[in-house]
């Protein structure tokens, strides 16, 4: 996995994590236990520090980073989607963010809250706690029940813990 030092600050990577291959991480980068950060993923931090709190994923071609002296911080059990934007902004435990969606400076989504599928959440938006927003600019929509909440939100953490520990016993490279 490469993990790179930059100006004498390095990651820090929990044994119990998962780090695929193709990922980078930079920098003022902590990955607790339980996390994972798949395959194309970038988390540069080396103007700002980036947290991966336990259970948290971060999907493939995702990019993590900030602004000088702000924290990037993913809560417990938070799922970054595949290619997503996260930038001087944080996830609360268990929220979600969709695929291909960006966050923008000085932004937070709520603790089990989920920002649909493309979405662009503006600086300084605050999304609150349980809610699905959605759209460009990112509003809220309704509160987050049914399916989306039972599947997405409640399932994907322990979903992709399973598959990181899958993928750490069972990927082999091809010659």
């Amino acid at each position: 996995m490469p993990l790179f030092e930059f100006e004498g600050k390095r990651p820090e990577v929990h044994p119990e994590a998962f780090i695929a291959p193709t990922a980078t991480l930079i920098g003022d980068v902590v990955v607790e236990k339980g996390a994972s950060v798949w395959y194309g993923a970038v988390l540069r931090a080396d103007c700002c520090r980036i947290v991966v709190r336990e259970g948290a994923n971060i999907q493939d071609n995702s990019v993590l980073h900030g602004t000088p002296d702000s924290v990037v911080e993913i809560g417990a059990g938070a799922t970054v989607a595949h290619t997503c934007v996260v930038h001087s902004a944080t996830l609360g435990e268990k929220a979600l963010l969709g695929n291909s969606s960006t966050m923008l400076d000085g932004t937070s989504l709520g603790a089990g809250s989920m920002v649909a599928a493309g979405s662009l959440v503006t600086p300084g938006t605050q999304i609150p706690d349980g809610v699905l927003s959605a759209g460009s600019p990112a509003q809220v929509k309704k509160p987050l029940a049914g399916t989306s909440a039972e599947f997405w939100v409640q399932a994907n953490p322990p979903y992709y813990a399973e598959l990181a520990q899958r993928h750490r016993a069972g990927i082999t490279e091809v010659d």
